[in-house]
This record gives C-alpha cells, sequence and structure tokens, in this order.
C-alpha cells in the first residue's frame, strides 16, 4: 500500500501568518518531526518522531493545539488499492476545504455519529462455534444450512480450483469431511460479511479493490502463520478485520463532501482512508465483540512496536498487509523494498522464507478470486 507523507497546518484563530511563514514552519517541521510514512518504515501509520520518543496523531493534536492532518502532495501517487492516480500539489483554497471535511469526520467520530455495518448473525455464530472446543461437523453444517444462499455460496467455493477438491463436493457434510471444520468456518464467516458490505454509489470498483486486499491479506496472514507456527484460525481472521473501517471511512467522507458541494480528489479520498481506518475499525471491533487479538490488530498493525499484548498476531498482519498490497498493486513498491521492512526479521523470517511466500501468489489470487465473487 502506497503510504502518505502528511505535512501539518498550524491553525491560530488570533496570529496569522503570511505564505512564507508557513512555508518555513513546514520546512521545519519536515527537519524536526519526520513522519514516518515510508515504504521501508516500520508500518504506515503516521506518528511522529521527536526527542524521547514517539507520538500519535491525536497526542502530537493534543500537544500543539488545533491541528489537523493535511495532505500536501508533491508530484505524490495516491492509491485506494488498485490504480494509482497522479497528484499535483494542493493549493490553498483546496487545503482549506479539505480541512472542513476532516474535522466534520473528526467531529462525527468523536460523537459516534459514524454509521457501523451490523455483523451477520450467522457470522457471529460461525466465529463463536469455530472457538468452541466441543463444537462439532454437525452443528456446524446445520448453522450454515440456515442460510440458503449461504450454504450455496459456500458450496461454490469449496468447490473451486482455490480449494482443489479431489472430487465434486456436494453437501456441507461432505465439505467438512473434505475442508475440516476450520476452513469451512473461514468461508463461511468471510462469505456472510461481505454480504454486509458497505455500498457507495460511484465507489464500487473502491470497496472492490478493499475486499480483495482484505481477502488477500487474510491468506497471507494464515500462511504466515502455518509458517511460524501460530494459530492459522486467528491469524486469517486478523488479516481479514484488519482493515475493516476503511469502507465505512469512504462512506463517512463521501457524504460529507456530497452535503458540503466539495469536490473529492483521489488523493485527499486515500489520505482519510489512511488516517482513520484505524480509529473506525476500533469502534467496529467494539460493537463486533471481535477477539481482543483482531481488535488489537485493526489498531496497531502498522505500528506493531505498540502493540501492547498480541505482537505476534499484529506483526503478522502487518506482513499480510504489505504482501497483499505487493501482489495486487504491482507498481506499489519493488521486491526490494518489500523485504527491507524490518518486520520479516521481527518475526525472525529469513530471506528464504520470504521467497516461500513470495511464491504463493497465484495461491492467494485463486483463494481471492473465489471468495470475491
Amino acid at each position: 500500500m502506497v503510504h502518505l507523507v502528511c505535512f501539518v497546518f498550524w491553525l491560530n484563530e488570533t496570529n496569522q501568518t503570511d505564505q512564507t511563514d508557513q512555508t518555513d514552519q513546514i520546512d521545519q517541521i519536515d527537519q524536526t518531526d519526520q513522519i514516518d510514512a515510508s515504504p521501508q518504515g516500520k508500518g504506515s501509520e503516521t506518528f511522529y518522531r521527536q526527542e524521547g520518543g514517539s507520538q500519535t496523531r491525536d497526542e502530537w493534536r493534543e500537544a500543539r493545539g488545533t491541528t489537523f492532518l493535511l495532505p500536501l502532495v508533491h508530484a505524490s501517487r495516491f492509491t485506494i488499492l488498485g490504480s494509482n492516480v497522479d497528484t499535483a500539489i494542493r493549493h490553498p483554497h483546496d487545503v482549506g476545504m479539505t480541512e472542513q471535511i476532516e474535522q466534520a469526520l473528526v467531529e462525527r467520530i468523536d460523537k459516534h455519529r459514524i454509521e457501523l455495518p451490523v455483523l451477520p448473525q450467522v457470522a457471529g455464530r460461525v466465529m463463536a462455534l469455530a472457538n468452541d472446543p466441543s463444537a462439532d461437523a454437525a452443528r456446524l453444517s446445520a448453522l450454515i444450512h440456515q442460510d440458503q444462499a449461504l450454504a450455496a455460496h459456500v458450496l461454490r467455493i469449496a468447490n473451486s480450483p482455490a480449494y482443489m477438491p479431489r472430487t465434486p463436493i456436494a453437501s456441507l457434510q461432505h465439505a467438512v469431511a473434505m475442508l475440516g471444520m476450520s476452513q469451512l468456518s473461514e468461508i463461511a464467516v468471510t462469505v456472510s460479511l461481505k454480504s454486509v458490505a458497505v455500498k457507495i454509489a460511484g465507489h464500487e470498483e473502491d470497496i472492490r479493490q478493499l475486499w480483495r486486499h482484505a481477502l488477500a491479506s487474510g491468506a497471507y496472514a494464515k500462511e504466515i502463520a502455518r509458517m511460524r507456527r501460530y494459530n492459522v484460525e486467528s491469524a486469517y481472521l486478523c488479516g481479514l478485520l484488519h482493515a475493516v473501517g476503511k469502507p465505512v471511512v469512504l462512506k463517512t467522507v463521501s457524504a460529507i463532501a456530497s452535503e458540503m458541494h466539495i469536490p473529492l480528489d483521489p488523493g485527499t479520498v486515500a489520505s482519510f482512508l489512511d488516517g482513520y481506518h484505524p480509529r473506525v475499525g476500533s469502534l467496529i471491533a467494539i460493537e463486533w465483540a471481535l477477539p481482543p487479538q483482531v481488535a488489537e490488530t485493526i489498531t496497531y498493525y502498522r505500528i506493531y512496536e505498540q502493540a501492547p499484548s498480541h505482537k505476534q498476531e499484529v506483526m503478522m498482519t502487518c506482513l499480510a498487509d504489505r504482501l497483499a498490497t505487493y501482489i495486487l498493486v504491482p507498481d506499489s513498491f519493488d521486491d526490494s523494498t518489500l523485504r527491507e521492512h524490518t518486520v520479516f526479521a521481527d518475526l525472525n523470517l529469513y530471506p528464504n522464507d520470504i521467497d516461500s511466500l513470495l511464491n504463493l501468489k497465484e495461491k492467494v489470487l485463486n483463494l481471492v478470486d473465489a471468495m470475491a465473487q
């Protein structure tokens, strides 16, 4: 995923500075408060390194009063997850309009005026069943059978090239026997979550790209967990839901821009998604009562060194996110940039492990294609 370089503008109602002073301030911030948002940095969460440690976006703002994080673009390229867009230097009046949208977005988040998706009942029950040691195949099959559309979709995916059944799978019981409860649970949860995907007029392709990225991240998280002998089912869920807040941010920002009659360029949209989806995703995690490791992953996957309790799952998701971006957005960053990321060393993965993960590209893409239909 392309990471966004952002500059901070001071807003002072009583002391207005001219453009020259503003430029000097921006240059000073760029030199002293470096933003760790480079492709090879530890993730892309925008936080500020200063003497004596680092600060989150909100801590940085609070320490300096009323400030807003606005993207000032210098011949950069942005992507929501699939098509890069060239952007030009933003004019002062553009910055002001963007700032208005951001202020409205923050206000809606703070006042819980964001419309959150509802967790499908079947998905919640399947997740609970998957974590129940006493659960058996018959209970899982009966649960999926309660939703005929879900059952048909699960069988279609189970028969796809992604799972390569030796013989056609004709029933859910047969699917459990062939794939096992874990894989069948994953398919059922994924299909049911897709049914509540956010719908935004004019952003259908963006939503499709976000969903494919979620699927690829889940698939890669499983492979990384298997390589490191961690819980594969938990890793898949972390990867699948780590950016669950992005569609909600996209819908909210689009609505705000429409209400204010302010046009949105792709770079601005991408910056809002990148900057605010962890916070919105955390609200969804609470609303859905997601497992603690999933909730922590949503918040910390781009700043995994700050994860308090489930650092391994968070690190694996960070890597899964980057690998998903690498295979879905070919010009996002090159092979050497991918390999330079510190998460590989932090996970004790070696060059041959990286090669093995990259060699799974076709397998992951087959799974994404099967699940995304």
